[in-house]
């Protein structure tokens, strides 16, 4: 893995489709100041990416609450994400990003060089542009969305949290 927490994340600027469909490009950079959960999955159409897409929609609330973005990405065209949100997604609330030059995922060290397609890697970014966490699934499991808003609680305290950690439980106090 060439990104490596605590370091700054790579930053990228990519095409996106928005709500209503729209194209626009988008930076991490533009989201200073706000967390962000920069997920990337393999493709669209597919089986069990559509279950995380929207179960990251479901969970948005929780994310804007915490002040984070949600950005999702593969190496689809706009013009795939957009047909596929037309046909199946629905409205998601944030954007789907196109690496289709697929230098962002090779950036972030999940890109599958032998099939041109990027592992379900997740990351955290702190307001600051710092890799905070990050977590790769293989490409046939799906991740757990709670457990990426636990974690993004967690580092918020900016206290130690103890294995199996909820949010509203003691931590172990300052590092």
């Amino acid at each position: 893995m060439s990104t490596q927490v605590g370091t700054p994340a790579p930053d990228f600027t990519m095409q996106a489709v928005v709500d209503g469909g729209k194209f626009q490009p988008i930076k991490l950079s533009d989201y200073k100041g706000k967390w962000v959960v920069l997920f990337f999955y393999p493709l669209d159409f597919t089986f069990v990416c559509p279950t995380e897409i929207t179960s990251f929609r479901d969970k948005l609330k929780d994310f804007n609450g915490l002040n984070a973005v949600v950005i999702g990405a593969s190496i689809d065209s706009v013009y795939s994400h957009q047909a596929w949100i037309k046909q199946q997604l629905g409205e998601l609330g944030f954007p789907l990003a196109s690496d289709i030059s697929k230098e962002v995922s090779r950036r972030y060290g999940i890109l599958l060089e032998d099939k041109g397609i990027a592992l379900r890697g997740t990351f955290i970014i702190d307001p600051n542009g710092i890799l905070r966490w990050y977590l790769v699934n293989d490409l046939g499991i799906g991740r757990n969305i709670d457990e990426v808003v636990r974690v993004l609680k967690a580092l918020q305290t900016g206290e130690l949290c103890q294995a199996n950690w909820k949010p509203g439980e003691k931590t172990l106090g300052k590092a």
